[in-house]
């Protein structure tokens, strides 16, 4: 397993912590965060600000990767994201495309649908 492999995991992961200040740590200082369909969100102290809004309402959450696999410095994260909120639950199937630099996220990408989203959220 490569590097970017082990460290695109142990982000996943730490979602669990639903500590904004730690996952923003795995970004460069001058990383992005796009949370499709949103606009971009770059700087890693924007990255936290932004993650920490997105958690606020956050009870819980797991993420399972379905899939996993790299080329070259883009590693390519199927997942699964179990999150209870206090406005309600919701299994959203996601995709992540993440751009490697020097062992820290680049640029994040993630794709899912915000209408499963937003349905859950009622």
């Amino acid at each position: 397993m490569s590097d970017n492999i082990r460290i695109v995991e142990e982000f996943v992961a730490a979602w669990s912590s639903l500590d904004a200040a730690r996952l923003a740590g795995y970004f460069c200082d001058d990383g992005s965060y796009y949370n499709m369909p949103s606009q971009p969100v770059t700087g890693k102290e924007n990255v936290e600000k932004f993650i920490e809004q997105f958690l606020s309402n956050w009870t819980e959450t797991d993420w399972d990767i379905i899939n996993i696999t790299e080329q070259g410095e883009t590693v390519f994260c199927e997942r699964l994201d179990r999150t209870k909120t206090q406005r309600g639950n919701v299994d959203l199937p996601c995709f992540g495309v993440f751009e490697m630099e020097g062992g820290k996220i680049k640029v994040w990408r993630d794709y899912f649908d915000l209408g499963t989203f937003m349905k859950a959220m009622v």
